[in-house]
């Protein structure tokens, strides 16, 4: 196979990339009797195959290792991830050809998810060193006879280059029954980030952190400015979205759902720590639809039943951050 870019980028070895990758719907062939994960059986409408499967590992794993790669001559050092079904998946696709020979590893938990997709966090060994880490629930129930839980966070203390960081990895509620219908969801879960940024910021004042993932709203959204405000976060990716331009589309309409958020203190440049040098939207020629009337689009796994044989329904989204 051909790589569709360039194999040696002219390149700047004190840069380094942080992304985000929904993967959409990453689960493995094999049945789980605790999770809602009939739709990916080789039996199942979607008829998914280990064949197919192995094709989105290496796809994925091939646009993970590309992702500011041109700039900074290297995979990413940090990508958080989400609809990952387990353990298994996250190890086969740091196993694939483009990514094996980078000493990855991963952070992951299981979820109270009732379709069993869950966060991550892929780090590379060489840069990145975990201290602590957990998984942290988020109770969206209203009626206490129907409890309500959503996708876990995911919370990483660790050293990049030997700087003290922390990774908050999300994905929030959907809006499957309509934004408005839904949006309560998605403001309990920035409230409970707010918090968890609050103790942080409690236990160090100085605390750098990093709020990643696909929140379901835009950065205009109420919930992610109630995040920039409360926390005095900035949110690179405001600038991005466009009306050609965004990291997922619904509707001929684009979104940028996908977005990293970090603290202000990640614009100081003293030695030995990491500023931010600049975002951007990973939508790459090869992870688009080609042709048609949904060209330019994200290259998708499955649109309902009918598979496509493509990448994800996201595009990735990443920052760049330079060593001092």
């Amino acid at each position: 196979m051909t790589l569709p870019f360039s194999e040696e980028p002219d390149s700047d070895s004190n840069i380094y990339t942080v992304a985000f990758y929904n993967v959409e719907n990453l689960f493995d062939t094999i049945d789980d009797p605790t999770k809602n994960d009939d739709d990916f059986l080789p039996d199942s409408e979607k008829r998914w195959t280990n064949k197919r499967y192995k094709k989105k590992i290496y796809k994925l794993g091939t646009a993970i290792s590309q992702i500011g790669k041109e700039r900074s001559g290297k995979s990413p050092v940090l990508i958080g991830l989400a609809e990952v079904e387990n353990k298994k998946v996250l190890e086969d696709l740091i196993d694939t050809k483009h990514l094996r020979d980078d000493n990855y590893s991963f952070v992951h938990y299981d979820s109270p998810d009732e379709r069993g997709i869950d966060v991550a966090l892929l780090y590379k060994k060489d840069y990145f060193t975990v201290i602590d880490s957990q998984s942290i629930s988020i109770d969206i129930t209203i009626d206490i006879d129907n409890p309500d839980y959503t996708r876990d966070i995911l919370l990483v203390e660790g050293e990049l280059n030997g700087e003290l960081i922390y990774i908050i990895v999300n994905h929030w509620s959907s809006r499957r029954e309509g934004a408005s219908e839904t949006e309560h969801k998605r403001i309990t879960a920035a409230e409970k980030v707010i918090g968890i940024c609050n103790d942080l910021r409690e236990k160090d004042s100085e605390a750098k952190i990093m709020v990643m993932g696909d929140f379901n709203d835009d950065p205009s959204s109420k919930s992610i400015q109630q995040l920039t405000n409360t926390l005095d976060m900035y949110n690179p990716m405001e600038t991005l979205l466009s009306y050609t331009r965004g990291s997922l589309n619904y509707k001929f309409k684009w979104n940028i759902f996908d977005q990293i958020l970090i603290t202000t203190n990640f614009f100081e440049t003293k030695v030995g720590s990491h500023s931010f040098s600049k975002a951007d939207i990973f939508d790459e020629e090869f992870l688009q639809q080609y042709k048609g009337k949904f060209k330019g689009q994200p290259f998708r796994t499955f649109v309902g039943a009918k598979y496509k044989g493509g990448y994800s329904d996201h595009f990735p989204v990443f920052i760049q951050l330079k060593k001092q």
